[in-house]
């Protein structure tokens, strides 16, 4: 039996030597040269392989650029740095990068969003939403299944009460969030963004509330009192225009609800209690004004009785 065992083992030691060899000779005489300006693009992209370019894996997207497929700055994670170094490669100019973040566009916590059913079982928003468009009587609204904190691989994103939320400093825009999440509530913005609606909801004000506390109920403040009209309610949810944006805060201090988020909460506060002051001197002064009006009428009756 022992002698069985040696003459399979030294059978399978000669076979894989012979395959070894076979493979070897092989990849040499079928081997296909890559080009030495793909090599260098692709030393100089991080390696992250995350699929944010649009192209399978860095190696795809190094072909791309070699070839004049795509941009020089297509890596979405390498940022300017690495925008720079594969233009240098090509013999182009990167130009200047825009640093785009994510940004989960709903804030209906635990204790604001109302629910239509508690979800028991595997947590994964892609579940949660198959059944009747989800967990949460808002159809817009974050399911809280952390599927998209499953994905990300920079620990970027995290569920704090029942809500998604983006760390911008550790987000690179690789999309994997964007693309997996069934609600479709989470896009690019700017990292110098400062100010943001998070709702994603396009129902009537009336259903909004009925639903949710901090959602947009579609008043239309915001855009009435924006100075640089870069904020407009379309199809009952206020939009951002970013170009124009300069995260005054104003239409944050003038929200009623709450649903359009700013990174300056102190700025904001001093907003709405200089407009309540001022709302309450515009008061005080319309009474007085009427009280003297009063007065003034009293005494032409008693100046015509006299």
């Amino acid at each position: 039996m022992f002698g069985d065992l040696l003459k399979a083992a030294i059978v399978l030691g000669v076979l894989g030597v012979v395959f070894g060899v076979a493979l070897s000779i092989a990849s040499r005489v079928f081997a296909v040269e890559m080009d030495p300006k793909v090599v260098k693009v692709l030393d100089a992209l991080p390696g992250a392989n995350c699929g944010a370019c649009g192209f399978p894996g860095c190696e795809g997207l190094a072909n791309a650029i070699a070839a004049g497929e795509a941009p020089v700055n297509a890596c979405a994670i390498g940022g300017q740095e690495v925008a720079d170094s594969v233009a240098s490669i090509m013999g182009v100019n990167a130009g200047n990068i825009d640093r785009q973040v994510a940004v989960v566009h709903c804030q209906g916590t635990c204790d604001k969003a109302k629910d239509k059913y508690d979800f028991n079982g595997l947590i994964d928003c892609r579940l949660i939403s198959d059944y009747v468009g989800g967990s949460k009587r808002c159809g817009s609204g974050c399911l809280g299944g952390g599927t998209c904190v499953a994905v990300c691989e920079f620990d970027a994103i995290h569920i704090i009460d029942g809500v998604a939320h983006v760390d911008k400093e550790k987000c690179v825009a690789c999309m994997k969030c964007i693309n997996i999440c069934p609600k479709k509530i989470i896009s690019l913005t700017p990292y110098k963004q400062k100010t943001e609606v998070k709702c994603s909801t396009h129902d009537i004000g009336k259903v909004v509330r009925q639903n949710c506390s901090i959602g947009c109920i579609a008043c239309g403040l915001c855009e009435k009192n924006c100075p640089k009209d870069a904020i407009h309610v379309i199809d009952n949810l206020a939009e951002i225009d970013y170009d124009k944006c300069i995260n005054c805060g104003i239409c944050a201090s003038k929200c009623p609800t709450g649903a359009i988020f700013v990174e300056y909460p102190e700025r904001v506060a001093k907003m709405k209690e200089a407009a309540k002051k001022k709302a309450a001197a515009a008061a005080a002064k319309k009474k007085e004004e009427a009280a003297k009006k009063r007065a003034e009428k009293e005494a032409a009756i008693q100046s015509e009785k006299a």
